[in-house]
């Protein structure tokens, strides 16, 4: 089955004084229709880099190496990501934002927002695009659509926001959504709510969906399948279930025991002392090396990403049962 995205290779650097920093390596992922994949790591580890890659969005001065494939509905994208994700962007591909208030504008209406991008897109006709905001507000389970088109971002609650935010992502019929933290701002009953209608949108819509999260409550509840990432790079990969149940790499491991009542103390990981390190600077060798109670003199050299069970990968050269 062809794959909605696939990416290959994709490495990403910023110019620095004498050279350059690569801050996300050779990271490969796949989401298909109906899947949705989470992105999962801490803040600065290069996920939301590698989301905002995809999208064509990277900040000013950023690089993409060359030799990356990108591929949605099995068409590559082409080498120029920034110019090659404009066609796509907002229609196959749509964008779930991390702040809704920044993410909608703030001197415009709900309606005339999601209106916008329907035209945009010509996914409504001229004279149909009412009645198709409203119809989008109501699949995002807002109650009453009608008074949610006429008003300001600033006048409804952070759920309704982000649930408004995610009907303008649909505007456009997309069949993958990238969402960046969608749930970071709210409060823990609200999360759920937007995190069972994503799963939702996923089923009715056979929407691919790519999650970034660094909560694996959200990993949990929301994906099929997990990436974790470290300074850049993918430490470990597989299903959720089997990632949850049994982690294979030091850091995954660091990460669950971290959790509120992750097990018995017993059992707990030890969670290391020691700042992340910047992303990719791993100087040959593991990049956890540093902070990992595991440590051992061959983890000086870098470690591939290496199968180890049906679907599942691990970086590390001491892997966990």
């Amino acid at each position: 089955m062809t794959a909605l995205l696939e990416v290959r290779g994709l490495t990403v650097s910023f110019p620095v004084a004498g050279g350059e920093r690569t801050v996300v390596r050779d990271v490969s992922l796949r989401v298909s229709r109906g899947e949705a994949v989470a992105l999962v790591g801490e803040s600065g580890s290069g996920k939301t880099l590698t989301a905002l890659s995809l999208m064509g969005l990277l900040p000013e001065g950023a690089r993409v190496a060359p030799g990356v494939s990108v591929r949605i509905h099995g068409l590559e994208v082409g080498p120029d990501l920034r110019r090659g994700m404009k066609r796509l962007r907002g229609g196959a591909v749509g964008l779930v934002p991390q702040d809704p208030l920044s993410a909608l504008n703030p001197v415009r209406r709900i309606g005339s927002q999601i209106r916008e991008v329907c035209r945009a897109h010509g996914t409504v006709g001229e004279s149909k695009p009412r009645v198709r905001v409203r119809e989008l507000l109501a699949e995002v389970g807002l109650r009453d659509p009608d008074a949610v088109a006429h008003a300001f971002p600033h006048q409804l609650s952070g759920g309704m926001r982000q649930r408004a935010l995610i009907a303008l992502a649909l505007a456009g019929e997309p069949d993958l959504l990238v969402a960046d933290e969608p749930t970071s701002a709210l409060d823990a009953t609200v999360q759920l709510q937007i995190l069972d209608l994503l799963s939702a949108l996923g089923r009715t819509r056979r929407l691919g969906l790519l999650l970034i999260t660094h909560d694996f409550a959200v990993v949990s509840r929301a994906s099929q399948r997990v990436m974790v990432f470290y300074a850049g790079e993918t430490v470990e990969e597989g299903t959720t279930e089997a990632v949850l149940a049994g982690p294979r790499h030091p850091y995954t491991r660091t990460l669950l025991a971290a959790l509120p009542f992750g097990g018995a103390p017993k059992e707990r990981f030890p969670v290391p002392d020691g700042p992340l390190p910047a992303p990719a600077a791993h100087e040959g060798g593991c990049a956890f090396r540093a902070r990992c109670p595991l440590v051992e003199p061959r983890c000086r050299l870098h470690p591939h990403l290496e199968k180890v069970d049906q679907g599942r990968h691990v970086r590390c050269w001491v892997r966990g049962p």
